[in-house]
């Protein structure tokens, strides 16, 4: 085996990005492989590691990474040594396997010579199993987590559930955060199909938790649970802390309208955590409100509406579906309307496979519209974007004099900042500028507007 060295190791993450479908460079039908049979086979490979360490599972449409980081955090605020594992990243590929230590510590990602040795150690393995990018990133962060002796890991599903490679665990709780269309040409056409594709993760005996649930997909879920688990709808309870809702959200750093879901999401799962034998002492001394209040910068989170420059105000977030943009646009126009800002220029890119005609009538009409294409195969090129969306406003009668294309994400938000000091306010106010539409977008514009986190 080669010596380590940054260069071994920068070589080494590209040829595995490059030999091993990875959604990050190819289509999600060419980097999803369902299954779970490979992905059984490498674990065992590699020892079974993640039967070494607690889990609690979550998936769901939107939703599931915010609620996986709020929980590790409340679960590191109780003194265990807590594991997190989340997809996609946004700029280092080790920020999809986090620990934090207890309640004081910071968070650690797994370290460049401990990667690159598990990438040499078992190439062999994975060239035989012909493992996908997720494979191999699920395989690395239950093997590391177990090297560290993680009291409990909390796993974020990557895609769908019953077939994702993270469902080789038995969790001590299984959570589905919300449904919505999405990846349909893999998990089903209908809410209730997706639905019972994200309810594969509720394992026997194993307490089942459902946030949020539609009249389509409440009878899934119930039929899925029955004589399996038991199931809690979080949307039809009042979690212990729920009383202290509005407080908590007013000064959550995980930021987004979204998030009050989200937050009833996770005050159930804690309250069921806090009956489970394994957790009830720990969770008893959680301080689980100022957990969650300062989540993102405790567990070093990114992309949730995340503010990225103050002059001009930079909002970047991933949400990417219609069910997620329309509460990210409908928060927008809020603060158009309220006043807090002058005017309202948008940086969007969106990949192919996303369903572009259920968008484009949630955009705000009163923005400027900045189209771009990130360095991923999937995106839509920004010239098609912006001609379909120009077609969008001639069939709706909206103006299309503040539509412009930039063919990189730089070339994007060198002109979003022009645009933005060309419209000041006479008082002053500046233009809000949002980032969004696309995980590839975001990850981008953080390597534009602040370097010093690259690699």
């Amino acid at each position: 085996m080669a010596s380590f060295s940054d260069k071994s190791y920068k070589a080494k993450v590209e040829a595995i990005f490059t030999r091993f479908p990875s959604i990050q460079k190819v289509s999600f039908s060419e980097a999803y492989k369902p299954g779970l049979e490979h992905m059984l086979e490498f674990a065992e490979g590699l020892g079974n590691p993640h039967a070494a360490f607690r889990t609690i599972h979550v998936a769901g449409t939107n939703g599931k990474g915010s609620v996986a980081i709020m929980l590790a955090s409340v679960l590191a605020s109780a003194g265990l040594k807590v594991g997190l594992y989340t997809s996609p990243h946004i700029v280092d590929f080790r920020e999809r396997m986090r620990i934090k230590d207890g309640d004081s510590a910071p968070v650690r990602l797994a370290p460049k010579d401990y990667v690159y040795d598990f990438l040499c150690t078992n190439e062999a393995l994975m060239d035989r199993l012909d493992l996908s990018f997720f494979e191999i990133t699920t395989g690395l962060a239950f093997k590391w987590f177990a090297d560290e002796r993680v009291d409990v890991a909390v796993i974020e599903v990557g895609l769908g559930g019953r077939l994702d490679s993270t469902n080789i665990i038995t969790p001590d709780l299984s959570i589905v955060t919300s449904i919505a269309l999405d990846h349909c040409a893999l998990l089903g056409s209908t809410v209730a199909e997706i639905a019972r594709e994200k309810a594969g993760i509720f394992k026997a005996g194993v307490p089942a938790l459902v946030g949020e649930y539609l009249p389509e997909t409440k009878p899934v879920f119930t039929e899925v649970a029955e004589g399996l688990c038991p199931l809690t709808f979080a949307q039809d309870g009042e979690p212990s802390l729920w009383h202290r809702n509005q407080s908590i959200l007013k000064r959550m750093d995980l930021q987004g309208k979204y998030q009050y879901m989200n937050l009833r999401t996770v005050l159930a799962a804690v309250d069921i955590l806090a009956s489970h034998p394994g957790y009830s002492e720990a969770m008893a001394s959680a301080d689980v409100e100022e957990a969650v209040r300062k989540t993102a910068a405790r567990m070093e989170f990114h992309g949730r509406w995340e503010c990225l420059s103050h002059h001009p105000r930079v909002i970047a977030d991933i949400g990417h579906n219609p069910a997620a943009l329309k509460e990210n646009f409908a928060q927008l126009e809020a603060m158009l309307e309220e006043g807090g800002c002058s005017s309202l220029i948008i940086v969007y890119a969106v990949m192919a496979d996303k369903d572009l005609d259920g968008i484009m009538p949630l955009m705000p009409r009163n923005a400027t519209y900045i189209f771009t294409n990130p360095s991923t195969r999937r995106a839509l090129p920004e010239g098609e974007l912006a001609a379909r969306y120009r077609e969008f406003c001639a069939e709706t009668g909206r103006s299309t004099s503040r539509v412009y294309d930039a063919s990189s994400v730089k070339e994007a938000l060198d002109m979003a900042m022009r645009l933005s000091r060309a419209s000041v306010g006479r008082d002053g106010a500046e233009p809000l500028v949002y980032v969004g539409g696309s995980t590839y977008l975001v990850s981008e514009a953080v390597e534009v507007l602040r370097p010093s986190r690259n690699m």
